[in-house]
Formats: structure tokens, sequence, C-alpha cells
């Protein structure tokens, strides 16, 4: 039965809502579905089961069932990566054709998610390039726009997969960036034998986070506002600069949280009148009484954090640039947003399912 390697050029590319997407896809279309995560980079229990946190989640959005042993054969523990570097040979290969063998067994389709990038776990002999060409399967990869794409990337796997890549979706696509995508990046890829997929466009929604999982990844305290805690933070404003100032940048970054010295009652009070999702207060510092009353009768939450501000901003870029997909309608919405982008009768094509 045939099956689909979802890769990615780097780590949170968006490998889940591409799986997700084509899954929930086939599965409309009547298709039988296998998933598996072959190397689990997020060790995790279930039942007294070792498995990857991404594999029970997506097994989960899928509706598909399977021991973690087959779904996630090597799960890279800190133990794991002892024996690895300490020169401790292992197949690890041997056990993750077993588990696709028992995962596609009469199945209409396997999909298997990759982890990190197609070189990730080249170490121990599992990267995604091995892998495709071990299960002899499909592959679709993904390449998500950071300040550039990695096109010399996408080239050099197309010379080293050759007809096990189906082709390439580029995602996170900025609409300043849409019309070189169309003129130039596109037409050189697919000239170099790289069949471009599907252009997912920059989407502010799959890049949000809720307040209370914000406080969560910063190590903070919501201190106000509770029940107000399920907003959607965007982006985020760093509030050390001079009030006039501030507010010219900040009427144009609406959703944005604020991240202020809790020293700062100036900025923060203007943060929250003009309806800001949260305030991030650095210094491990209470605010005022006048700061958190309006914070409570406007149902703006605070998070309270110890670390300066520029260590809260570091934190925060990676926070909004890595969270996951796991809110219900995050889930819907990326599930829509691979559906009208990708072109699913080439994949189906690829795979014989025409």
């Amino acid at each position: 039965m045939p099956g689909l390697y979802i890769g990615s050029t780097s780590g949170y590319s968006g490998k889940n809502m591409i799986v997700m997407g084509l899954g929930l896809r086939f599965q409309k279309e009547g298709l039988r579905l296998g998933y598996m995560k072959p190397v689990g980079a997020i060790p995790v229990e279930l039942n007294g089961k070792l498995g990857d946190e991404d594999a029970f989640f997506m097994q989960q959005v899928l509706g598909v069932s399977g021991e973690p042993a087959d779904v996630t054969p090597v799960v890279v523990t800190h133990d794991f990566k002892v024996q690895a570097f300490n020169g401790r040979v292992e197949d690890h290969v041997a056990p993750i054709v077993e588990g696709y063998e028992n995962i596609s067994a009469n199945k209409d389709l396997t999909l298997i998610a990759g982890s990190g990038s197609m070189y990730s776990g080249k170490y121990c002999g599992v990267d995604g390039i091995h892998l495709v060409k071990t299960l002899g399967v499909k592959s679709i990869v993904i390449d998500r726009f950071q300040k550039e794409l990695n096109y010399d990337y996408l080239v050099v796997l197309k010379e080293s997969l050759g007809d096990n890549l189906a082709g390439v979706v580029l995602n996170d696509i900025p609409p300043s960036f849409m019309d070189e995508i169309t003129t130039l990046i596109k037409p050189f890829l697919e000239s170099k034998g790289v069949k471009v997929l599907g252009v997912i466009p920059k989407d502010p929604f799959m890049g949000t986070i809720k307040v209370t999982d914000l406080a969560d990844r910063l190590g903070g305290k919501i201190i106000s506002a509770h029940g107000k805690v399920a907003h959607p933070v965007e982006s985020f404003l760093i509030g050390t600069m001079q009030v006039e100032n501030f507010m010219t940048h900040f009427r144009r970054q609406r959703n944005s949280a604020v991240i202020v010295g809790g020293d700062r009652s100036d900025v923060q009070l203007v943060a929250l009148e003009g309806e800001c999702p949260c305030l991030v207060l650095t210094g491990n510092l209470y605010p005022n009484d006048i700061i958190l009353t309006r914070s409570e009768v406007l149902g703006t939450p605070i998070i309270m954090v110890r670390d300066d501000t520029f260590s809260v901003a570091k934190k925060m870029e990676d926070i909004l640039s890595r969270h996951k997909l796991r809110d219900s309608a995050k889930v819907k919405h990326g599930a829509e947003l691979v559906a009208s982008h990708l072109d699913f009768d080439y994949i189906k094509k690829e795979l014989g399912l025409d």
C-alpha cells in the first residue's frame, strides 16, 4: 500500500498541519488511512507506553489507532542520545520498517510524519532521506518562509530523492512575497524538476497563541482578568519607548501583547485602553492598583514574569514561531488552508490513488 512521508527543510515548518489537512481530506474521500511518526522528539507516556506527544495528538485528530511501538518506533530520550553519541551501534531502521508494515496493512494510504528537517536523525541513521528510500515511499517537503526560502535545499533534495520526491509545499508566505513566488521562485523550482504542490499564504490566526498558553510558556503568572485568558495573541510589541512613540507603533499592531517593565504604568495604561490582548509585565514587579483595576474592567489579562524585557521578547519570538497546533479551531482552520491550496489531484496521481 502507498505511503507518503511529510518532511521539511527545518523544524516547525507546518508538518502537522499538512499531515492533518491531507489526512482529513483523504478520509473524507473514503480512504482507509494509516499514520505513523517514525522518530519522536517529544517523549511522553500514555497508559504506561512511551510515545511521542505529536503522534498521540495526530492519532486523536485523525481518529486512527496503532500501538506506540509501531507508530513511533524510535523515541529520542536523553538516554537515547547518550548511547548514540557514545558510539553504541543499533539498527533503528528495522523497527521503523516493521512498524510501517504493521500500520500500512489493509490501508489505502499511510501518512508518515517527519521530525525536524529531512537531515535530522542522520547521526543514528533515521534521517528523512534515508527513511524515504528505505520504505520506498513518496515524499512531500515543506519549506516555510523565514526571511527567505531554502531554494538550494529543495533542489538538492530533488537530486537526493529523485522520483521519491512528489513535490514541495511553500508555507507561511507573506503577501509581499507572493508575486516573487509566482513569477520567479515557482518557475525556477519546476525548471529543476521540483514540483510545487501548493503555496500557503501567511495566516495570522495560525500563528496565534492563547494568553493562558503564553503565560505557561513564559513561566509567568496571570494576575488579573482570569476569565479572559482565551484571548488570542498574534504578535508582540515592546513598550520600552516614550509613550508618544509607543502609541504610534501600537496603533499599527492592535492584536499584539505588550511587553513592558512592571514599573512603566504610563505605557501599561495606554496599552490597556488600546485593547491589547494582554500585558506582559517584566522584572517580577506588580502593577499599581489603577492598572489592576482597569485590567479587570476592560478584561485584559496581565501576565507577570521574572525575566527582563529583552529576555521575554526573545522568548516570545521563539514561542510565536514555534507554537504547536493544538487548538480545535486551529485544527479546522489549518485543514481548510491545506484543502484550498494543495494540488490534491496531482498528489493522488503520484500515489497511484487516482
